[in-house]
Parts: C-alpha cells; sequence; structure tokens
C-alpha cells in the first residue's frame, strides 16, 4: 500500500467524529490539539466527551449517524464500538469525497492516524498503514528516547533565525548552505552567540578547494544500541564509511543509502588491503570535499592503528575528529558480570592483544595477580598463552572468562581457570579473554543470584 505522508493544517476547519466511548475519547485529544473545529455525533458519551462540551472545546450531538452530518466537513473519522456502523460512515464519507479514517478498519479507511514524537512544533510521525499500531507505538518509545527534550524550545530560536536569513539574504546556494549550517548548531540568547552572528554575516561564497573532514568513529561491540549519539549521526551523515570487517551490518545500514561503504577490514592475518591503501582513501575522499567516517569495532584508539591514521591525516593536513566507542572489554565484563576492577583482588587492568600478551609479563609478585587482565583477538588456541602466564608466575587455577561477539544476539561466554584454557573449544571471532580473580567474583554473584531466584 502507497501512502502519501503529509502534515495537514486543520485549526479552524470542521471535522466530525462519529462516536463518544473510548475508542473515540482516544482520537479526541489528537484532534483538539491540532485546533480543528470537531463535532461529535453519537446517542451517548463519556462524562470526559460531555465535559469537553459543555467547556466548548468541541460540540456533541447527542443521535445517531445519518449521512447528512458529514455535510460540510473537512475529515471525517468513525470510532464506534459497532463495525457496521463504522462502516456506514466510510461508505457516506466515500460517497461525498470526504477522507474517512475507521477506526482499527484497514479496509474503511483513507487515511490513517499515526504514533507522534512531539518536540514543540517538531513532530515525527510513524505509520504502519494500520497493519500494527503496537509496532508503530513501539517504534514512537525508542524514538521518543533518542530525540532531545529541548529540541522544541531550539527548533523556535532556529526558525526566527531561519526568517531572518531568508530576509536578509539573497536566495543562492550561499544562502541555503548557510541554512543547513545554522541546522546542525546550538543556539543561545546571547548577543555574542556565534549561530545568531553567523545568521547575519556577510554570505561567503564556498571555497572550491575546501576539505572535508574525516571522523575516526568507535563503532562498540557490535550492538547497534550500544553506539554513542554522536557516532550514529556521524554514520548517518557520512558520504563514505571505511569499516573494519568486524562492524556487522545492522550498524552500516544506519548510513545513508547514498553513502559509499567500503571494507578495509583485516581478518585472521589475511589483509585485502593495506593499511597506506586505507591512508590514501581517507586522504583522497576528504580533500574531494566528503566527510569521511573511518569506521572501527570497539573504540578506535584502542588496538584500532589510530595513531597511524592521525599521522596520515595530519601529514596531509586533513581535519578530523575522534568520537570514542564502548570498547570490547567493557561489553564481555558486562555479559560476565564482573567488574574489571576491585578494592579486593584487581587495583587495576592490563589491556593487550593476542599478539603481544605472551612472553610479555614482567610484573613481580605479587602484583602479578593485582590485576584483571584483559586480551583482545587472543587467537584460537591459547594453550601457549596460558603456559607463558604460568610459567610467569600466575597461579593455574586464575579464573578466565573468554567471551565470544560481546553484546550481540549470539553472544557466547565459556568460564574455565587458567590451566585448562588450552582445552576450551575455539570461539567464534571476534572473542576476548578476561582473566582475573575479579571473573571468580562474578561467578559466586551470579551463583548467589541464580539460588535467590530459585527459592523465590
Amino acid at each position: 500500500m502507497q501512502l502519501l505522508p503529509i502534515f495537514l493544517r486543520l485549526e479552524g476547519r470542521p471535522a466530525l467524529l462519529v462516536g463518544a466511548g473510548n475508542v473515540a475519547l482516544e482520537k479526541i485529544g489528537s484532534l483538539l490539539r491540532t485546533g480543528v473545529k470537531l463535532r461529535v455525533v453519537a446517542p451517548e458519551a463519556r462524562p470526559e466527551v460531555q465535559g469537553l462540551a459543555a467547556e466548548g472545546q468541541l460540540e456533541w450531538t447527542a443521535k445517531e449517524f445519518s449521512p447528512e452530518d458529514l455535510d460540510g466537513n473537512f475529515l471525517v473519522i468513525a470510532a464506534t464500538d459497532r463495525a457496521e456502523i463504522n462502516a456506514s460512515v466510510y461508505r457516506a464519507a466515500l460517497e461525498k469525497n470526504i477522507p474517512c479514517n475507521s477506526v482499527d478498519d484497514i479496509p474503511n479507511c483513507d487515511f490513517y492516524f499515526g504514533s507522534v514524537v512531539r518536540r514543540g512544533d517538531l513532530q515525527i510521525a510513524i505509520s504502519t498503514a494500520g497493519e500494527s499500531p503496537a509496532l508503530a507505538q513501539r517504534l514512537r518509545r525508542e524514538i521518543d528516547e533518542q530525540v532531545p527534550q529541548d529540541l522544541g524550545p531550539w527548533l523556535r530560536e532556529l526558525g526566527s533565525l531561519r526568517r531572518e536569513v531568508l530576509t536578509t539574504h539573497p536566495r543562492g546556494d550561499e544562502r541555503k548552505l548557510l541554512l543547513h549550517e545554522l541546522a546542525q548548531r546550538q543556539i543561545c540568547d546571547s548577543p555574542a552567540c556565534t549561530t545568531r552572528r553567523l545568521a547575519v554575516a556577510p554570505l561567503q561564497a564556498p571555497h572550491v578547494d575546501a576539505k572535508g573532514m574525516v571522523y575516526l568513529v568507535g563503532a562498540g561491540p557490535g550492538d547497534p544500541e550500544l553506539l554513542t549519539v554522536k557516532a550514529t549521526r556521524r554514520i548517518q551523515r557520512a558520504h563514505v564509511v571505511l569499516h573494519d570487517d568486524l562492524v556487522p551490518q545492522a550498524i552500516l545500514d544506519l548510513a545513508s543509502p547514498e553513502a559509499e561503504i567500503v571494507n578495509v577490514g583485516k581478518r585472521c592475518g589475511l589483509k585485502s588491503i593495506t593499511q597506506e591503501q586505507i591512508h590514501k582513501l581517507m586522504v583522497l575522499h576528504a580533500e574531494a570535499g566528503r566527510s569521511v567516517v573511518r569506521l572501527k569495532s570497539g573504540d578506535p584508539l584502542l588496538f584500532g592503528r589510530a595513531a597511524e591514521e592521525m599521522e596520515a591525516l595530519h601529514a596531509a593536513d586533513i581535519p578530523f575528529e575522534i568520537v570514542p566507542g564502548i570498547t570490547a572489554a567493557f561489553a564481555a565484563a558486562a555479559s560476565v558480570g564482573c567488574s574489571l576492577t576491585s578494592r579486593e583482588t584487581s587495583s587495576s587492568v592490563i589491556f593487550s592483544t593476542g599478539h603481544h600478551a605472551q612472553s610479555h609479563n614482567h610484573a613481580p609478585l605479587p602484583e602479578i595477580e593485582d590485576a584483571t587482565r584483559v586480551v583482545y583477538m587472543p587467537g584460537r588456541d591459547l594453550s601457549l598463552l596460558a603456559l607463558e602466564w604460568m610459567q610467569g608466575g600466575l597461579p593455574a587455577e586464575l579464573p578466565c572468562a573468554v567471551v565470544s561477539r560481546a553484546a550481540q544476539p549470539d553472544e557466547q561466554v565459556q568460564y574455565t581457570t587458567l590451566d585448562k584454557l588450552g582445552s576450551l573449544e575455539a570461539a567464534t571471532a571476534p572473542s576476548l579473554l578476561i582473566a582475573g580473580w575479579a571473573v571468580e567474583e562474578a561467578g559466586a554473584a551470579r551463583s548467589a543470584q541464580k539460588l535467590v531466584s530459585e527459592q523465590a
């Protein structure tokens, strides 16, 4: 079903609502908010409807519906609890070419009510064409959680600035670019506000050689809900996304359909592209004036070769911004249910990769056990790592957890001790190893929680 999403201006226009029970009451609030001139026809009405009529907010006529009630109305809503009456209202409206909505009756509808997120004059409406109002409501709640609460007042200020720009600057590309720039900026009340000063400053023609921007963005452990708000916005606005191989499709789907998506990842030591080629891609796209997102799993500053990429951008005089992400260690620790630091057992955290975790353990006893060790990309065979750690002084009974695909739907966690680490089944990539007494504390807490749950 192809629908045209539009926002109707109903203020002062006549509309008819047939029904005055529970179903109708749900629609009255939405209708009255628009300033519509609403007439309700029903033989009986809920007290709330009678109260609104007594206050003059609507007109209630205590009678059964007849086709003559449609005359002179801009639209009509059939909201009784009787399907045959709603259908008769729709047929009568169809004959008079008046748009009609028959509540919860898809075939007898010309338009549908959406679930709406409101921030002042800003409205975000979601429609499923009547197929699943529950889904529309769920999406509305999710969007409502992400949209800033102060967006309404900001929009009023932005609208005021826009009208000022339209009256003071001539039509053209420069004015259009200015309006888009204002829509990205904060607005304060001070006369010295840089956004207000930008709105009234003389227009500058865009520089033909203007460079784009590179954003080193952390994609987190893979769950789109664990992205930061800034990371989501950078991905959505990017012209080009250069992503690691481990970034899941659900996050890549956030990018614009017009964006160029390029996999520049490396898996299991196999390089489909060199680091130098990645540098060239970032620089070339930025020099062409594009917004480039270099999308990295976890956090870009932790085992993401960000230092080399920042050096390359500096050398090419390309502006860049770093957008941190939730590193896999934190997601894996959350999955295990352990704190990476503990007043009793671990006063520090050691981050390493499987390439550097072995043969680099020089911490003296007893400090060697006073840390939680987090190993990124530990590899499929953990026996050598376990052996070297034990030779370095770590006890065989040290608790370990291997977390595979942390924070994703197919996440798996395997618990063991250091001496049995090598016998674990190979974990699905990406995986991460957490070792330390904090893992044992988490296990004790989980056991206690399970016992309480079973007793309850």
